[in-house]
């Protein structure tokens, strides 16, 4: 979008907030970057000049906006709709692999060469790998300096520097502030969190946001000791790089209020952003609903509550055992065979704001266990050691950069996966936009009860009008039903039981 002058202008001079994310205003008089939104004074059109990322802006020498912040920016939608490689290469950065494994480990995920991958990125882009990830380590350093009391030394390490000097050269070029100044400035308007080690920050999102289905999915689905919904928040144990960690997150009208306690500083980057997947909170709302209103049969779903997202998962493994152990059960049933697998497998873990007692156990944990203690049918059973087993020996990988069509054949090439669990694990596991599930009970009966078409073929066939956001169809047809996961939970303490 960034290349279209006139729109551009025309979204800077509404201050449009719906384009944040979408691309940055570098003013050339000031050598400032902003969002599209900014309270500031626009400045002269001849003045403006647009770049696709805050990376790019920072590469080409400008620094970030004091007012707007444009680095806090919700992520561009464009990384959540695609399955291209620089899509996949910006959900990996995003996670910090640069920062772990480099630019090489980068590509050899991807499956290209690091000049392919170099090549691609500063196309669309403008800006490569390192630059993009210097930008996110920018960003994580300021939330560390603003959030936290760590000593300076040890934010630039936690934020995936190299050197102090690298970090202090970084925070000044980008914000124009030296790593002192953002603290003092910070410390003289926050309110210092409750309890000591949590890092409080505010997620962003693209209005609207419906947290009815999103949160009410979570807490109704809450594996018991790992999910809590308490206060009214939705709480959940995160397994990381470098330790674990609990976050709560809360919703409000213009954010997500995120808590967050570490066992390592360095998890920021990567729990961040399994946040974010989580809630789904880089989508563009204003599209997915304009192309459902545009089906009259859906269209009365879409404006009586706009905004849904799809609520996703902190880890691609630990969704697809839960699918397997949904399938063909009620949800209270998964949640009850769920539980009985963290007690037994689950690491466990200490809260002492709640009821969270263990880690979701990992492929790893799993890959031991005796099937014929499964309070399961045989087949599945045989279902879940199976897929516990490709996902401990890596032959099936389901993370935020898997190709999709490839997850798809994988997965279905194993016993017991029918296309009700392969989708259900596209769209919460994978994050596909257009995933979609017509042998889905609940989507059934919505069709039926709308007057779209009740068999799976004829309701595909239909939906094809609905591409590329089927998943999101799939969530104001789920709100048909008069079901736990439509609504969002009453504040008060309320642990959630199996």
């Amino acid at each position: 979008m960034h290349t279209d002058t006139e729109r551009c202008v025309r979204a800077v001079r509404s201050k449009d907030a719906r384009f944040d994310g979408w691309f940055f205003t570098a003013v050339l008089t000031t050598r400032i970057y902003c969002r599209p939104s900014c309270p500031a004074v626009p400045p002269k059109v001849e003045n403006m000049t647009f770049y696709p990322s805050a990376a790019a802006c920072q590469q080409a020498g400008f620094r970030a906006c004091k007012r707007c912040r444009p680095d806090t920016s919700p992520g561009s939608p464009e990384w959540n709709a695609r399955a291209d490689s620089v899509a996949r290469a910006m959900r990996l950065i995003r996670d910090g692999v640069v920062d772990r494994e480099g630019v090489p480990g980068l590509a050899a995920r991807l499956g290209y060469s690091a000049r392919q991958i170099e090549r691609q990125l500063l196309a669309e882009l403008g800006a490569g790998p390192l630059a993009l990830a210097r930008a996110q380590r920018a960003q994580t350093a300021r939330l560390l300096i603003e959030t936290t009391g760590l000593p300076m030394a040890e934010v630039a390490f936690a934020a995936g520097f190299s050197s102090i000097r690298t970090f202090n050269d970084t925070v000044r070029q980008v914000f124009a502030l030296a790593p002192g100044e953002l603290r003092s400035r910070a410390t003289r308007s926050r309110t210092p969190p409750a309890t000591p080690g949590v890092i409080a920050l505010r997620l962003p999102y693209r209005a609207p946001l419906n947290p009815s289905n999103l949160f009410g999915h979570l807490a109704a689905t809450a594996v018991p000791g790992v999910e809590e919904w308490r206060d009214g928040s939705y709480r959940r144990t995160l397994s990381l790089r470098y330790g674990h960690g609990i976050v709560a997150l809360t919703p409000h009208p213009d954010h997500i209020a995120a808590r967050l306690s570490l066992t390592d500083p360095r998890d920021l980057t990567l729990a961040i952003s399994r946040c974010r997947w989580l809630l789904d909170l880089d989508a563009d709302p204003e599209a997915v609903d304009e192309q459902l209103n545009a089906d009259p049969l859906l269209a009365p779903l879409v404006r009586k509550a706009p905004g849904r997202r799809v609520p996703r998962t902190v880890d691609g493994a630990e969704f697809a055992v839960r699918a397997v152990l949904g399938q063909q059960v009620s949800t209270a049933a998964a949640r009850t065979h769920a539980a009985r697998l963290v007690r037994a497998h689950g690491l466990p873990v200490d809260d002492p704001e709640g009821a969270l007692t263990h880690l979701f156990p990992d492929p790893g944990a799993l890959a031991g266990l005796d099937p014929q203690q499964l309070a399961l049918p045989r087949s599945r059973r045989t279902t879940l050691t199976t897929l516990v087993s490709a996902l401990a020996d890596g032959s099936l990988r389901l993370g935020t950069d898997t190709d999709w069509e490839q997850a798809r054949a994988e997965l279905t090439a194993l016993p017991g996966f029918g296309p009700w669990t392969v989708e259900v694990i596209a769209m919460r596991a994978l994050g596909d936009p257009d995933a979609f599930l017509p042998t889905d009970l609940g989507i059934r009966r919505a069709a039926e009860e709308l007057g779209l078409p009740s068999t799976p073929a004829a309701l595909t066939a239909r939906a094809a009008a609905w591409r590329p956001w089927r998943a999101y169809a799939v969530q104001y047809l789920w709100t048909v039903d008069d079901h736990p996961i439509n609504h969002l939970p009453t504040r008060e303490s309320r642990e959630v039981q199996p």
